[in-house]
């Protein structure tokens, strides 16, 4: 009676211990298994009872068979197997990484009747291990640039201007869709630069009144308006030796165009409210989605203060214009948010991956970003599939709500023919057409001119 309650008792503690354990017969026939090992290896208890252990594929045991032993398993040649890492063939086909330790079962004339393996499930930490080294390549350059991703010609090509701007002092403006990545870029040319024990400050103009905005930038005296409860240093003060970042530079007023133009060309500042100059050693580096040219034409961004800061300009390439890029970007965006969430997720399929490469990505590689996590919420495991992604990606061109272009995104010749098609509508009223085009009339005189259209 006390001999069954203790076999009882051994079950229930083998059962409920976390680490696999299997025990094998001298000839390698598998004559138990916990739980545990069950869930490691895939495998029922009843499909594993009376097989061999070849079944599971050892990858330490090979060698002791190809040297012509009679003995099925390393244990019964070593002795004993001590923490060693060694790979399982589960179930499903696929290898699993496992810690083996096992022992000899000897009875009380010392006569070896088997052996007791436990495993230990390394196939997380191996994952982990992967990801983090995935990590540091792409920290390390080897795919990419000090965090911006890609290895196609365009890439390569941007990464090689980014350097020489970097070593520069000059002025710097960066142009690009929104998504490309312009403010990752303006912060390595920061890091690369002369300046970069210095500060590195960035505005958002276009997040800002024209009513703030002037005291964001210049800073203001304590009284010089409604609610100046105190003196605050501005933007380019705290820039000082180092560099300002100026982001959406094109929705920039007027009025503060030209305290910025003058603060480039005398190197000092006036705080809202006060009269007295602070010199100032900042550079330049803006950003904008819009194209300035066009901004200049119409009158809307000053021609002195574009050539100040737009002495190294930078055009960062659309998503689409690097679509090489995009099997790189998706696999670090998984591996990302794969370590952020510790979802089971392997990949993605090839059929995903292809309308990923085949969408134009109007977000560009912010948007890319999105639809990755978006996919981490309906794919619990495995791998990424086609209806993972966004229904948009998966529909016609035609029928895709579209983000509007930026002028500076459309040729010269779809410029022409966009203000042809506009005369053609207006019955070539040029007030009609202006209208028609979002410009005004003097614009749209001035284009009619450049490309050479006939009114007639």
């Amino acid at each position: 009676m006390l001999q069954k309650e203790y076999s009882q008792y051994w079950e229930t503690v083998i059962e409920s211990i976390s680490d696999g354990l299997m025990i094998v017969s001298p000839q390698g026939v598998i004559v138990t298994v916990n739980r545990a090992f069950e869930q490691i290896s895939g495998y029922s208890k009843y499909e594993l009872l009376g097989k061999s252990c070849k079944l599971l594929e050892c990858d330490v045991c090979p060698s002791v068979r190809a040297g012509g032993d009679d003995k099925y398993c390393a244990l019964f040649k070593k002795g004993r197997i001590k923490r060693h890492k060694c790979n399982l063939r589960k179930k499903d086909g696929s290898l699993t990484h496992v810690y083996k330790n096992a022992v000899l079962l000897k009875d009380s004339a010392d006569r070896i009747i088997g052996g007791v393996g436990t495993f230990t499930d390394l196939s997380e930490v191996v994952t982990q291990q992967q990801l983090i080294s995935l990590l540091r390549r792409e920290l390390s350059g080897k795919d990419g640039f000090h965090g911006i991703l890609g290895k196609s010609p365009a890439t390569r090509k941007l990464f090689d201007l980014i350097s020489s701007a970097a070593q520069s002092e000059a002025p710097v403006v960066i142009n690009g869709e929104s998504g490309t990545g312009k403010e990752l870029v303006a912060s390595v040319i920061h890091k690369l630069g002369p300046r970069c024990k210095g500060p590195f400050i960035k505005v958002n103009c276009a997040a800002l009144s024209e009513s703030l905005l002037e005291s964001e930038l210049f800073g203001h005296v304590k009284g010089s308006f409604t609610g100046a409860d105190r003196t605050r240093v501005g933007r380019f003060e705290a820039a000082d030796g180092g560099d300002i970042f100026l982001d959406e530079i094109g929705d920039l007023p007027l009025s503060t165009q030209v305290k910025l133009l003058r603060v480039l060309q005398e190197k000092e500042i006036e705080k809202v409210g006060d009269h007295h100059p602070i010199s100032i050693d900042v550079r330049i580096l803006a950003a904008t989605n819009k194209n300035l040219n066009l901004l200049m034409e119409e009158g809307r961004f000053r021609e002195e203060l574009y050539y100040r800061i737009g002495v190294i300009p930078i055009h960062l390439p659309s998503l689409r214009e690097r679509q090489e890029d995009i099997p790189l970007l998706v696999e670090t965006f998984i591996n990302r948010v794969r370590l952020k969430t510790d979802k089971p997720i392997s990949g993605i399929s090839k059929a995903a991956l292809d309308l990923l490469i085949r969408y134009d990505w109007p977000g560009n590689v912010r948007e890319l970003m999105n639809v990755i996590e978006y996919a981490f919420v309906l794919c619990q495991e495995g791998e990424i599939m086609p209806d993972h992604l966004p229904e948009q990606l998966s529909l016609k061109p035609s029928r895709r709500s579209r983000l509007p272009q930026t002028e500076w995104q459309i040729s010269a010749a779809g410029q022409r023919e966009r203000i042809i098609e506009a005369l053609a509508k207006s019955g070539s009223n040029r007030t009609r057409a202006a209208s028609i085009l979002g410009i005004s009339r003097t614009t749209l005189w001035k284009r009619i001119k450049k490309y050479g259209i006939q009114l007639d």
